[in-house]
């Protein structure tokens, strides 16, 4: 059986886009493959963060794995920092980084743009990243577009670590969705759909109720033409709110043209908020009855145990491998 690993920033509460292109897709896998689930909160502080806050959207994000359909006792669902090998794996893979490969990391550039005092951490973290996936002898890592670039650089550190030291790591690839991977803004339906927008009308989060996210499908921006029609270019709007009922409903975008053949963004818009609302209710209903339970804490409990066990292993064929300590 292959093994996929995937892991989420406890940074905010996930979007509509978190759901459709990643979380949604997690649950079917679980029979196929052995999955590791990880809330890889030693990442979120590459920027700095609340202490309370982070330590609720830790909790929060594992709620939300669990109701979106994550079953605790056939996949690995665990806190990155409760699992002391992947801070210590993320050493040795920045050991045998080149500063010229992470200086090439786009999402560094982005991140750190006009800023000052930029953490070094922000610029090293694609190493720890790397430990977070090899660390499982991980085949598949679901990944959006903005993480492909990361990717490769793992399967990079993997393969010169296997040609240098010893051949014990599985070179991951990548799954990405091809539908509904890229949920876009309501508001600037060129970028992409982000948690930390300042536009709050831009992004539906999977915990906003019913009025909330009416409201802001409602406001969504789309054109003066009318027509419900799918074209990325002169339609950005429309489009991606075609993708999301296309993604949610499972019907085909070219059927969905021809629902809405001669009839108003109104009515179209109404019919995405309730196909929205419809997908999200139950989740929402699974992760208010888990948040607040002792029952979280035992699923996470068992998750860093796990994990724990798997982690270790592979970090001591590391360690042997280089030639670190004493060898047991």
């Amino acid at each position: 059986m292959k093994t996929i690993f995937s892991g989420i920033q406890p940074s905010g509460s996930l979007t509509l886009g978190n759901y459709l292109g990643a979380l949604r897709h997690f649950p079917p896998l679980q029979d196929e493959y052995k999955c590791y689930f990880c809330i890889v909160d030693q990442h979120a502080i590459t920027v700095p963060q609340d202490r309370s806050e982070l330590r609720k959207n830790i909790k929060s994000l594992a709620a939300l794995y669990i109701a979106a359909g994550i079953d605790p006792n056939k996949s690995t669902l665990f806190i990155q920092s409760e699992v002391a090998a992947h801070a210590q794996g993320g050493w040795i893979m920045q050991c045998i980084s080149y500063i010229g490969e992470l200086e090439r990391m786009t999402q560094f550039k982005d991140k750190s743009h006009g800023k000052e005092g930029v953490s070094a951490a922000l610029f090293t973290y694609p190493p720890l990243m790397a430990a977070d996936i090899l660390l499982y002898n991980t085949d598949i890592v679901p990944v959006g577009d903005d993480q492909k670039q990361h990717l490769e650089l793992t399967r990079d550190l993997a393969d010169r670590f296997n040609k240098k030291y010893n051949d014990i790591f599985t070179i991951p690839e990548p799954r990405i969705s091809e539908v509904g991977a890229r949920i876009m803004s309501l508001q600037e339906p060129t970028k992409k759909m982000s948690k930390s927008d300042e536009n709050k009308k831009a992004t539906i989060f999977i915990l906003d109720d019913h009025k909330q996210i009416e409201k802001k499908i409602k406001s969504a921006v789309t054109d003066s033409e009318g027509i419900v029609s799918f074209d990325k270019e002169n339609k950005p709007g429309v489009s991606n709110l075609l993708t999301i009922m296309s993604v949610l409903s499972g019907k085909p975008i070219k059927q969905l043209e021809k629902e809405f053949d001669g009839k108003g963004y109104g009515e179209f818009k109404a019919s995405v908020a309730n196909v929205v609302i419809d997908a999200l209710m139950p989740i929402q209903e699974k992760y208010y009855q888990l948040i607040d339970s002792a029952k979280l804490d035992d699923y996470l409990d068992q998750g860093a145990e796990k994990a724990t066990i798997v982690a270790n292993k592979m970090l001591r064929k590391i360690e042997n491998a280089m030639g670190l300590g004493r060898k047991r």
